[in-house]
């Protein structure tokens, strides 16, 4: 399936969100647009995509509602009705959805009204490119999890702060009203050990069908803003050079970019490893490991976090943040 520059552009800045099918839990992100739409849904094990132009959604639709006689333009704006409510966690009680998986594909049923008249659609997903999984879900959790340990130590470096402000109050003779509210001083050491040891267990025992929260959206989109901002600059910078050494620094880049997608299929940082829980830990690092259900757990409970995210990190604004630590 060819992707058009205009929807891939528009998914990038989508989030993920998490969505139920029946008893399974899928990943899933859809940009639609007057030309078309395209569809990217994983379920941490595999990845699946279809990207339909106004040709195919006009054909599909002939095929499927041959009762109604509604121009594309009208198509593509009620599935977009149907995919947006969905992708919010409240699909609407007049519209099911189910899928089927195959070792070719998946293919998203999906039945609704329109006009008052029985709607229906498939999504005929196709599996999804290595490079595609990699612009869409590995670099960002990979550029996340650095962002939220960026803020983590942020917050380490302000707690040390504030200890250090009570203990001048102590030592000038200050007290406590209630007693209760006292705090014994920060100790990053053993908490990073009690996390791991305590927290971590926890959070894994919960399985894999945590959606990205919120805030994770809201990072998730500042994460690929900064990304089209940086390329931006990148060919700018590329258009000021001789046209020789465009082309040269365009080759370097491609080739790297290569070179870093082949090397996904044996994904295994050791910093990753450490901070995985023993059943990944024991893993041989030198066996490929799949990347998404591991960064996926790493970036809802960064390893230098402290669980479920703090009010303040939902309040951050994270493209400024962005700005500091990338």
């Amino acid at each position: 399936m060819e992707v058009s520059e205009e929807l891939e552009s528009g998914l990038l800045t989508q989030p993920w969100a998490s969505v139920h099918f029946g008893e399974s839990a899928f990943l899933a992100k859809v940009c639609f647009r007057d030309t078309g739409y395209i569809l990217l849904i994983s379920d941490l094990s595999s990845v699946w995509y279809e990207s339909a132009d106004t040709k195919a959604v006009g054909q599909r639709s002939k095929e499927l509602n041959k009762r109604l006689t509604v121009n594309v333009s009208s198509f593509l704006n009620h599935l977009c009705n149907l995919m947006c409510p969905l992708m919010a966690g409240q699909p609407a009680p007049t519209t099911t959805f189910s899928c089927n998986r195959s070792a070719s594909g998946l293919i998203l049923h999906v039945k609704s009204e329109l006009s008052g008249l029985p709607f229906y659609w498939d999504f005929h997903c196709c599996p999804a490119p290595l490079e595609m999984v990699s612009r869409h879900l590995v670099r960002p959790l990979i550029r996340m999890n650095l962002a939220l340990q960026h803020q983590v130590q942020e917050l380490i470096s302000l707690v040390l702060q504030k200890d250090a402000e009570i203990e001048d109050y102590r030592e000038c003779g200050a007290t406590l009203s209630r007693d209760r509210l006292r705090t014994e001083p920060f100790q990053e050491e053993t908490f990073q050990q009690n996390f791991m040891t305590e927290r971590l267990p926890q959070i894994f025992g919960a399985g894999e069908g945590q959606a990205f929260a919120s805030a994770l959206q809201q990072l998730y989109t500042a994460v690929m803003q900064q990304e089209a901002k940086q390329a931006q600059k990148r060919q700018c910078s590329a258009s000021l050079l001789p046209s020789s050494e465009a082309s040269a620094a365009c080759s370097q880049g491609q080739a790297k970019e290569g070179k870093g997608a082949l090397q996904l299929k044996g994904f295994c940082h050791p910093s990753l490893v450490v901070s995985a829980p023993p059943s990944i830990r024991e893993r041989e690092c030198t066996a490929p490991m799949h990347p998404l259900p591991l960064l996926l757990h790493l970036l809802m409970n960064p390893v230098q976090g402290h669980g479920p995210l703090p009010r303040y990190l939902q309040l951050r604004r994270w493209n400024s943040f962005l700005q500091e630590c990338l």
